[in-house]
């Protein structure tokens, strides 16, 4: 599948955000691997000219975690951070550290696993075990 055609990807794209100041998180890293869809929204670290970007379109809140800010578009389907979830590299390292998918910047799945595997919701459980598989490595 071609990302562009996933509605999230397209919202995200609209926003034209600076390629090198911002990386999908969260789970949006197993749609760009072909392992689930993601319906719900894309989580999105940003920093500098892309953070701006975000807060002239939204407010910043304080999101669940408590940690850093918020700013969530298109009724919450794309939801832009300031910085990632307490335990996680800051938002430059991440960045950084960003894998290319068809244009667009994504977390590492190694990145994404270790951040599951620490929150260990139920959701988060499948999703390492999908990443643990494609990456073949074996189930805890």
């Amino acid at each position: 599948m071609e990302l562009s055609e996933h509605p999230l990807i397209r919202e995200l794209c609209s926003l034209a955000l600076p390629a090198g100041d911002y990386v999908v998180t969260g789970s949006g890293p197993l749609l760009a691997h072909g392992l689930r869809n993601v319906e719900r929204d894309l989580d999105v670290v940003a920093r500098g000219d892309a953070w701006k970007a975000a807060l002239r379109l939204g407010d910043p809140v304080l999101p669940l975690s408590g940690y850093g800010c918020l700013v969530s578009l298109f009724g919450g389907r794309i939801e832009v951070f300031d910085r990632w979830l307490p335990g996680s590299p800051g938002p430059d390292a991440m960045i950084e550290a960003a894998e290319w998918v068809q244009a667009i910047p994504f977390s590492p799945l190694g990145d994404v696993l270790a951040c599951k595997e620490r929150l260990g919701r139920p959701k988060d459980r499948e999703d390492a075990r999908l990443i643990r598989r494609h990456l073949g490595l074996p189930e805890k």
